[in-house]
């Protein structure tokens, strides 16, 4: 079973990687795809491709050996790289909805509102958060004392496994886990879900045509914006504690949403299609 898990999770982490270069390198290199949502979509495979190379790569070759080590260090730079992106990765999916937003809502004014120097900035604020946000995790769980048990139940090293080894009362710690990101990642998740309503709702006023492009587009969002977000509250909107489903869901995390966001955003993008055959 080791043996097959190792060519099934080596065969997926190459399609993501594959996937998310070929979507940043086809956006970088074609002129036609300029527009804010092509240069969010980029920055998301990006951010994709390196939380995917933090922590697959470790557990693939871990799954050969009986016994799987990782130093203090590599520890809590898995826990730092994870919150970063995905601290990232909240505040870029709400600037694709509004990006989505302007685009459907505000047509006449989307190159005045979304312009470059607009673009950037929200970016580097996404960054800045995710930044911030894993310094504070870092922080809570570095200058805790581990002299017990070093066992990690989990595929790897995130924040409630790792309290779990503390050697004290973490309670504090984990109630503001709830709130940090369990809290926030539930209730961006509703406005985002709000939000997408309200542009669907909106898309009445467009042409037959408009409508069916628009839809699509929407439809990819939200599922992104489900799978992202339903695996983090399940994780982190409760107390600490360990549950035998938790593997699976940080499985999907890890190796799922990855591998199929770049197939979600481009399965009826034309302009993809056409960029990337060129």
């Amino acid at each position: 079973m080791q043996k097959v898990l190792f060519v099934s999770f080596l065969l997926i982490y190459i399609v993501t990687i594959m996937g998310n270069l070929l979507i940043m390198m086809t956006i970088t290199a074609s002129r036609s795809l300029d527009s804010p949502m092509y240069f969010f979509l980029a920055s998301l495979s990006f951010i994709d491709a390196v939380y995917s190379t933090t922590i697959a790569p470790k557990i693939i070759t871990d799954l050969p050996h009986d016994k799987n080590i990782i130093s203090f260090q590599s520890c809590m730079t898995q826990v730092f790289i994870d919150h970063l992106t995905a601290g990232t990765e909240v505040i870029l999916l709400v600037v694709m909805a509004y990006d989505q937003y302007v685009a459907i809502c505000k047509p006449l004014h989307y190159l005045i509102i979304m312009n470059q120097k607009v673009c950037v900035l929200m970016l580097l604020v996404a960054w800045t958060k995710g930044f911030l946000h894993s310094v504070v995790q870092l922080l809570f769980i570095y200058q805790l004392p581990f002299c017990g048990p070093n066992i990690i139940d989990n595929f790897m090293c995130d924040m409630y496994p790792l309290l779990k080894l503390a050697c004290s009362d973490t309670h504090l710690i984990g109630l503001s886990m709830i709130v940090n990101e369990g809290a926030i990642h539930t209730v961006v998740f509703f406005i985002l879900l709000v939000s997408y309503g309200v542009i669907v709702h909106s898309l009445k006023t467009h042409g037959l045509e408009g409508n069916h492009k628009a839809f699509y587009t929407c439809a990819s969002h939200i599922t992104v914006v489900v799978l992202f977000f339903v695996p983090c509250i399940f994780l982190y909107a409760r107390t600490n504690a360990n549950f035998p489903i938790d593997k699976s869901i940080m499985f999907v995390s890890i190796f799922i949403t990855p591998m199929v966001n770049p197939l979600i955003y481009t399965l009826r993008n034309e302009k993809c299609h056409e960029e990337a055959l060129d």
